[in-house]
């Protein structure tokens, strides 16, 4: 096709396909879903090689957020029947991060719920911080306690935190139908404060909430101007006791197109596959390694996810290899920047897009939207119907953080 060859070509120059391409990429057919995985594929090994970095979720406090994002199982009213807890322990976070980064994982995302963070909250969250990278020496630390003050960003970075996360979810057209205590303008600004105090930005979506394909293409292109270095790429959780929970629009071809158009628009940022792959992706999740470099180790925020050993056991049987601690992430030219204080533009001018975690609320962070899987344990369920509805694969996390039970990793 003269469309994937001409994508490749830009990708592998780190050029800005038009909208008419990223939509051309979202209307292909099931025909050609092989021909457009392979084409994207191209372009991800040309920035990331066969490596996939793997990431760790601690929910440091969940349920209870004053906020009313439709999508997520810990919004204000959510009848959802998930685990509520406070504030963990500085101790307590470490531990369950500490299973993370044995399974492998080289980043621990640290997510609460909640509008945003306190500066007494920003203050625990500075103690749990040092804790986890005591008892893990080189670990990636990003927070996402949702909408930041002034200097918030500031004392985060200086508390240790390397990245931070807050997603954009939806085009700003749109995002008024899912959520109304907070705005879309809101978001940017974290993204934007997080990006100024020279944390490395992760800001990215959740797809299936209804929108069209040019609400998908807005928002991918609004997080290559906003450039994140890490965008992660959620898939809707149709929770039930949440507004969106009758909301199936996804099947495993067109979240691997979604993902491919994501990795054209972003050809040299960290693409994450986060929650809900293990729902709409199923067993085409193997797939998506052609697509992201990056995918969530084990469980969830609300929702567990399959096993951390079936992870791990899926990247070796598809020919990829667990990023190690001693490589970076980002190519050579998006480093550089990094480090210079903040993701911004290459030095060669060429705007990009940037990274991330699940998908969240104000303060759900990159996971909430996302925030479910499967039980791994469960039977096998019965074939999906036409229409593709499997609530059979929603499971609440009832293990790790915030219970006596041990993590999945």
């Amino acid at each position: 096709m003269d469309l994937l060859n001409t994508l490749v070509e830009k990708g592998l120059r780190r050029e800005l396909p038009t909208r008419e391409e990223a939509l051309a990429v979202l209307a292909t057919s099931d025909d050609e879903l092989l021909d457009v995985v392979a084409a994207a594929g191209k372009v991800r090994r040309q920035w990331f090689g066969r490596r996939v970095k793997l990431n760790y979720l601690v929910n440091l406090k969940s349920g209870l957020c004053p906020e009313d994002c439709s999508y997520c199982s810990q919004r204000l009213g959510s009848k959802a029947e998930i685990l509520k807890y406070t504030w963990l322990k500085p101790e307590e976070a470490s531990q369950a991060a500490a299973a993370g980064v044995a399974g492998g994982a080289k980043r621990v995302c640290l997510v609460a719920s909640g509008r945003g963070p306190t500066d007494r909250d920003v203050d625990r969250v500075g103690k749990t911080i040092a804790a986890i990278k005591e008892q893990n020496e080189g670990v990636e630390v990003c927070a996402c306690l949702g909408l930041l003050s002034d200097g918030q960003a500031e004392r985060l970075r200086d508390a240790g935190a390397d990245a931070y996360n807050h997603n954009l979810n939806t085009s700003e057209a749109t995002y008024g139908a899912i959520t109304k205590t907070h705005t879309y303008a809101d978001r940017v600004d974290t993204v934007q404060k997080a990006h100024a105090a020279g944390l490395s930005a992760c800001s990215g979506l959740i797809a299936g909430m209804g929108e069209s394909d040019e609400d998908l293409v807005d928002v991918v292109y609004s997080l290559r101007e906003l450039d994140p270095d890490s965008v992660p790429v959620n898939f809707l959780i149709p929770f039930e006791g949440t507004p969106l929970a009758k909301e199936w629009n996804l099947t495993p071809q067109r979240a691997l197109r979604i993902l491919a158009m994501v990795r054209f628009v972003c050809p040299d940022v960290e693409v994450r596959l986060a929650g809900g792959r293990e729902v709409h992706l199923r067993s085409m999740q193997p797939l998506a390694l052609h697509l992201v470099n990056s995918i969530f180790l084990g469980d969830y925020l609300t929702s567990e996810g399959q096993a951390g050993q079936a992870d791990l056991d899926m990247i070796a049987d598809a020919g990829f290899e667990v990023e190690g601690a001693g490589t970076s992430t980002l190519p050579a030219h998006r480093s550089e920047v990094t480090a210079g204080g903040g993701c911004g533009s290459h030095s060669d001018g060429a705007p990009v897009c940037g990274q991330g975690a699940d998908a969240g609320a104000a303060g759900c962070g990159s996971a909430c939207g996302g925030c479910s899987g499967h039980d791994a344990h469960a039977p096998v369920p019965a074939q999906a119907d036409a229409g593709g509805v499997r609530p059979d694969l929603v499971a609440v996390r009832r293990r790790g953080a915030g219970t006596d039970l041990a993590p999945n990793a």
